[in-house]
Order: C-alpha cells, then sequence, then structure tokens
C-alpha cells in the first residue's frame, strides 16, 4: 500500500503572499461599504427642510386652515410645501403650495367644495426632491 501524500506536496500549496492579498482587499472593500453606508445614513437623516401638520380645521364651503410646523436646517434654505385638501369622497378639492419659513405657520387651503380633511405632502428643497 502506497504511502498517504500530502496535498499540499501534491498540488502545491497557496502562496501566503495571496491570501494576505485577499484579505487587505476585502478590508479596503468593508470599509469604502461601511463609509458609504454611514454618509447615506447621515444624509438621510439630515434634510434641509422637515415638515408636521400639527392640525386642520374646515372654516366653510370654500376654505380649511392648515396649521403646518416646518423645521429648516439653514436660515438660507429656499423651501416650498405642498398641502392638499380632499373631500369625502376621497378627491382632491383642493391645493396649495407656499414658501415656509421656520416655525409654525397657518395656511388658508381654497378649496372648490367642502373639505373633509387636509394633507401635508411634505417639503422640498432644490437639494431634497423627496418631500419630508
Amino acid at each position: 500500500m502506497p504511502a498517504p501524500t500530502d496535498l499540499a506536496d501534491r498540488y502545491g500549496a497557496p502562496s501566503p503572499r495571496r491570501r494576505q492579498a485577499l484579505i487587505g482587499l476585502s478590508v479596503v472593500v468593508a470599509a469604502a461599504f461601511l463609509g458609504w453606508l454611514g454618509w447615506t445614513i447621515w444624509d438621510q437623516s439630515t434634510p434641509d427642510a422637515r415638515s408636521d401638520l400639527v392640525g386642520y380645521d374646515v372654516v366653510d364651503e370654500h376654505h380649511a386652515i392648515a396649521t403646518v410646523e416646518v423645521r429648516l436646517a439653514d436660515d438660507d434654505v429656499e423651501a416650498s410645501c405642498t398641502l392638499r385638501a380632499f373631500a369625502e369622497d376621497h378627491s382632491v378639492v383642493g391645493e396649495l403650495v407656499f414658501t415656509p419659513t421656520d416655525g409654525t405657520s397657518e395656511q388658508d387651503v381654497r378649496t372648490e367644495r367642502r373639505a373633509t380633511s387636509v394633507e401635508l405632502l411634505g417639503c422640498t428643497t432644490p437639494d431634497q426632491k423627496r418631500p419630508r
């Protein structure tokens, strides 16, 4: 019976430098990915403009007043916010696009008929396309 042979003797052992290069490359790729992930999380969590609908009041057949709170990252941020008024049948009966100021404000939404609810779609800036 022939003596068992070591596979490294038979096929050759992998170079230790090759393994070190693979580990180094893996570390660099992982670091780049984690850096990108951290930047993306930070960028998405700190928008230029954030807004909340505090409340609304349907005044009459053609008016609804919405109270909106807007937080702007800087004083020089140019934002626009959109409010929509809906009727009982869920159709849009009024829309208002306004330029907000930092803080709480009341906005008068004119409607074509009686509204039952008002929704804040959010605020956008030239650098922030998704409403918030």
